[in-house]
């Protein structure tokens, strides 16, 4: 279950400020439909994931516990640098066109979390805790946490957390992660 907990953990923060929590906002503000949204964001966040998840747990069982550690290390610790800088609101697609909330919200979340560091996170944290399902789960319930909020209450929000906070919080957690893997500690997750 730490694979669960720490993968919702550190995507939700992460998440925080990032460029698909603009995107809930944006969408939320334009359907005024919230449930079709939290459903694309839920269906996006399980396949674009679950594809992420498995690619990291493939990659680990390919390169070995030793190799695997120092990446993982230095992985994490580059994640921390990157949730240093803000995303900005214009990284999302530019026209979401005529489709419904649900459909376009779904299109939307998978294409902008390509590449993404929450998406990233995924793979790293799934070749740490060789578990698709487990970090899967954790991911989306991550993404959940923080996007929920910001489709139901995105300017409240907005105007009282300070992300800069938060950008630092999300590298500090990526940063104590990666210390404890290139210091080779066993937190019973390997």
């Amino acid at each position: 279950m730490e694979a669960f907990f720490i993968s919702t953990g550190l995507v939700a923060i992460a998440e925080i400020g990032d460029k698909t929590n603009i995107l809930a906002m944006v969408l939320a503000t334009r359907y005024r439909q919230p449930l079709p949204i939290i459903l694309g964001i839920l269906v996006a966040t399980l396949a674009n994931h679950a594809l992420a998840a498995s690619v990291g747990a493939a990659v680990a069982a390919w390169i070995g516990p030793d190799a695997m550690r120092w990446i993982l290390g230095v992985l994490f610790v580059v994640m921390a640098g990157w949730c240093l800088i803000p995303d900005k609101e214009d990284d999302g697609p530019k026209s979401i066109g005529k489709l419904g909330a649900f459909l376009a919200t779904a299109v939307a979340f998978f294409l902008v979390e390509m590449g993404d560091k929450t998406q990233l996170a995924t793979v790293a944290l799934a070749a740490r805790f060789h578990s698709v399902v487990l970090v899967t789960a954790g991911t989306t319930a991550g993404m959940l946490l923080a996007n929920v909020p910001a489709v139901l209450f995105g300017d409240v929000i907005a105007r009282r957390v300070s992300l800069k906070l938060v950008r630092a919080l999300a590298a500090v957690s990526f940063l104590v992660l990666g210390a404890l893997t290139l210091m080779g500690v066993d937190m019973g997750l390997f």
